[in-house]
């Protein structure tokens, strides 16, 4: 199975580097994605989904609610970049064909910086959770 193809609509990333098959908005604050971990994702090494994938994950759900903001407001979607990733805490690796929830909530919005925190969950277990900065381009 591919990313939902309204995905593609949310996010400047392309396939194969994508790290989300849906996403769900709850409000301005805070939505969720879903992924399912596939043995041709280019983060998977030896049947799991490595620490850069999951921080890729995590940024893409937050590039994800800027995309889906920007076309309620009929505005293009922007590129934005990792700032910086503190207190990143791994508890576990998922495995090929756990689906994981990525879930993040805005802490502050100043301008074109967002610091968000992020948690990956599968099955109600955490795996990951991060706060990051992300630096939005006002340059398209």
């Amino acid at each position: 199975m591919r990313p939902d193809r309204s995905i593609l609509t949310l996010i400047p990333q392309r396939p194969p580097f994508v790290m989300l098959d849906g996403f769900y908005y709850r409000n301005e604050n805070s939505c969720f994605a879903l992924l399912k971990v596939r043995e041709e994702n280019i983060f998977v090494e030896n049947g799991l989904f490595t620490e850069p994938g999951l921080v890729e994950n995590i940024a893409q759900t937050a590039a994800a609610r800027i995309g889906y903001i920007c076309q309620l407001e009929n505005k293009p979607v922007p590129i934005g970049y990792i700032g910086s990733v503190q207190n990143l805490k791994i508890y576990a690796l998922p495995k090929i064909n756990e689906e994981l929830k990525t879930e993040i909530s805005i802490k502050n919005q100043i301008f074109n910086v967002t610091v968000i925190e992020g948690r990956i969950q599968s099955h109600d277990n955490l795996l990951v959770q991060c706060e990051m900065k992300i630096f939005i381009s006002n340059q398209q």
